[in-house]
């Protein structure tokens, strides 16, 4: 008798078939997505439940503050060697090619935190949440672009994702500088210290998770306790991680935790996140409500107007000054498609709008239903943008 073969993967092949699929952008920007549309039904439909499992204690942290502060770590440590990886190998790595995305990422910074500023000029507390507009969410901005462009150039990709790479190291920066209030500095020294005994380790060539891992979670552990956000850690271990190969090795450290961690941070850590932080109440008087707060209409103007006349007009300038050049496989409409992707907020905004506004549950639930309305209004106009330059390229090609 003739069995069939059971045509799915199973065991082992199955946990390596879901772990590959979470490489991909696409399928991490779906999933985040779906974890934000069930925290809004969720919230609408038992805030009460919905709360309390955001406020579940889970040893010494609630549920929330373990996604923002211990997950999230993870989400940057991978941001950390995407950095590394462009600096040492990719754009960053070419002053002339770097010139572009980094003076548009620096300006599609300032410009929406200068958006934000005008528009809440006035408002209680309005100053405090000066860099949430700031941000730009990779996987759901790369998860857009390529859903629906995914016959651009790959200098198209190859830019946004420069952006967003200098956009995260700014943001944690930003997180590092204005939003620590009190710092153990004898605790963040010695989360330093081991940081630098995990690069240490990592230049004498040493790949051993037992000695790595250990001295990983003391630093965060330690700048945790400093006060000092504790995703500064993980961008900082992601840095120290070598992307360069030794002669014994068939792939880099950073390439093996690249290989690792992509698929934690795409299927858990940032879904968790967006889960415990996308819940929010979208009744008659808290939308009217959005419309009547002027902190609220700030990010959304910083995010949808401040990141594309930041992005667009930076590289505008930075090609028309001579300090860089735009790719001859791109056109300015390209780059105003792009631009606007930049606007999705979404993980980062949301992280940087709790520790503005926090200690203020209402003005905290207003802040994140703008970042959710921006970042679903940029995605828009930006999938018109690039669908549209799409076809025309295409009839460009069959006319010639």
């Amino acid at each position: 008798m003739r069995t069939e073969k059971w045509p799915f993967p199973t065991g082992a092949r199955y946990a390596r078939a879901l772990a590959e699929a979470l490489r991909t952008e696409t399928i991490g920007g779906v999933i985040m997505l779906v974890a934000a549309i069930v925290a809004l039904l969720w919230a609408n439909v038992s805030h009460d439940s919905y709360e309390a499992l955001r406020h579940a204690s889970l040893g010494p942290m609630e549920l929330y503050q373990w996604a923002q502060h211990g997950l999230l770590t993870i989400f940057f440590f991978v941001a950390g060697l995407e950095v590394k990886e462009e600096f040492v190998h990719g754009e960053l790595s070419n002053p002339r090619k770097a010139a572009l995305p980094i003076i548009a990422s620096l300006a599609g910074m300032v410009m929406p935190a200068i958006v934000f500023l005008l528009v809440s000029w006035g408002a209680q507390d309005a100053s405090r949440g000066w860099a949430i507009p700031t941000a730009t969410d990779i996987a759901f901005a790369l998860a857009v672009l390529a859903v629906t462009a995914g016959a651009m150039p790959a200098a198209l990709r190859a830019f946004l994702l420069t952006c967003a790479v200098v956009d995260d190291l700014g943001a944690i920066a930003v997180i590092a500088v204005f939003y620590t209030e009190r710092v153990n500095v004898p605790m963040l020294l010695l989360g330093a210290a081991l940081v630098a005994a995990y690069g240490l380790l990592q230049r004498r060539l040493v790949t051993s998770p037992w000695a790595l891992v250990p001295l990983a979670v003391a630093a965060w552990y330690c700048v945790e306790v400093s006060g000092v956000h504790a995703t500064v850690a993980g961008v900082a271990l992601g840095l120290m991680t070598r992307v360069t190969t030794a002669p014994h090795e068939q792939r880099s450290p950073a390439e093996a935790a690249d290989h690792y961690f992509r698929p934690v941070s795409a299927g858990l850590a940032v879904p968790v996140f967006a889960f415990v932080s996308a819940g929010v109440k979208l009744d008659g008087s808290s939308v009217g409500a959005i419309f009547a707060d002027r902190v609220v209409l700030g990010v959304m103007a910083g995010l949808v107007l401040g990141k594309f006349l930041g992005v667009f007009g930076g590289a505008w300038l930075s090609v028309r000054l001579g300090l860089a050049r735009l790719s001859e496989e791109l056109h300015w409409r390209d780059m105003a498609a792009v631009s606007l992707l930049a606007g999705i907020g979404f993980t980062v905004s949301l992280l940087i709008g709790d520790l503005a506004y926090g200690d203020d549950r209402q003005r905290a639930e207003a802040v994140t239903t703008g970042i959710l309305a921006a970042s679903v209004i940029a995605s828009i106009l930006a999938a018109v943008l690039l669908k549209i330059r799409v076809r025309k390229r295409r009839i460009a090609l069959d006319d010639v």
